[in-house]
């Protein structure tokens, strides 16, 4: 499967999908408020075909509801059942049942085989009204769902899932494999020896955001001034996030021009933000490895990742000793059996690089 993001035409006609949206959050919620009832009253778990009837039968007296498509509704009843399937299985772990949300800050609705049609060039047609969107790229492959999006600044996305092309084969085009250490002062060191900073956007743009914050707070609850404050916040926030992708895209093309087979540790990045919190938030860790597998599968590389225990970082990458414990203040250490001098980062790398190479086809 591929995902595709265009960005909607602001158009007047626009708020008949933003109603939706809220239509489709007022369900949601009432979704919800079913399930506890039941349980409530029968100690047992409402099952997605009686909701779905359910609902269905209260859309034919429910003008509002009826903004929503069928398939739509069908999609939130199944989503909240997946959400519960995981609660019943997971809840020792942590994991907490779905709960109610905000109209306004509902997001969207998806469509699957009904509801929709491309019209050809740039237009699509929703419901009974047709809509234009920025047309990127071409949509190759057959059509899956389609996903209305809504921003905090009220902006309009359309997200199309599409059947994949099939997979490229591995192309070795440099012949040249590398293992990387992700690190919080350096995002990344190379088995090579180079290392790459991180230029930390959030960081950057925090003193901006704290005074964006102020101003926020300040502003009487309801009024415009507030709603002004809040989007020039929510700005803020966007642009740091979208500086930080096309980083993220820029050095993940960088990356496999330069190697065709690139390594990676496995990472806790749950554990890592309980630990070290907004500076892992920064860094995006999952963000950019999920970039860098798309761009990979895309030019035929291939992307590594041994396991999160194995010991990269007391394994001594040139006679293979291991420590019994190095702590993480240690930056450099030296062999009892060899000799060396190991940089922590530099060395972790190299026997990343050398694990993932052995498990290469």
């Amino acid at each position: 499967m591929k995902t595709l993001k265009f960005k909607l035409y602001s158009h007047k006609r626009n708020r008949y999908l933003k109603q939706s949206i809220n239509a489709s959050g007022v369900i949601y919620n009432h979704c919800i408020a079913l399930h506890k009832r039941y349980y409530r009253m029968w100690g047992k778990h409402l099952s997605c075909t009686k909701l779905q009837s359910h609902i269905a039968k209260l859309r034919k007296h429910n003008p509002f509801w009826q903004l929503v498509g069928s398939q739509a509704v069908q999609d939130i009843c199944q989503r909240i059942e997946k959400a519960y399937q995981l609660f019943f299985k997971h809840n020792k772990k942590g994991v907490r049942p779905p709960g109610f949300k905000k109209v306004k800050k509902y997001k969207s609705f998806t469509l699957k085989q009904a509801g929709y049609k491309f019209l050809g060039g740039n237009r699509v047609k929703i419901g009974n009204r047709v809509y234009q969107f920025w047309k990127s790229r071409e949509i190759e492959g057959k059509v899956k769902t389609l996903t209305i999006k809504r921003t905090p600044l009220g902006e309009l996305f359309m997200v199309v899932v599409v059947d994949d092309t099939p997979e490229p084969e591995i192309k070795f085009t440099t012949s040249r494999i590398a293992g990387f250490d992700f690190g919080l002062r350096v995002f990344l060191t190379c088995s090579d020896g180079s290392s790459i900073e991180s230029p930390q956007f959030l960081k950057q743009s925090l003193n901006s955001i704290k005074k964006a914050s102020r101003q926020h707070s300040k502003k009487l609850k309801g009024s415009s001034n507030r709603e002004r404050a809040r989007k020039n916040l929510v700005r803020k926030h966007e642009d740091v996030s979208n500086r930080r992708r096309d980083w993220f895209w820029k050095l993940a093309h960088d990356l496999t021009n330069k190697f065709d087979v690139l390594c990676f540790e496995t990472l806790n990045l749950k554990g890592m933000q309980r630990l070290w919190g907004r500076k892992i938030s920064d860094l995006a860790l999952g963000e950019f490895l999920q970039i860098l597998e798309w761009i990979a599968k895309k030019k035929g590389k291939q992307v590594v990742f041994i396991d999160q225990w194995y010991p990269s970082s007391k394994t001594c990458s040139s006679c293979g000793y291991v420590l019994e414990s190095l702590d993480l203040s240690v930056r450099e250490w030296r062999c009892p059996s060899c000799q060396s001098v190991n940089g922590r980062d530099e060395n972790a790398a190299k026997n990343i690089c050398a694990v993932g190479a052995s498990t290469v086809r």
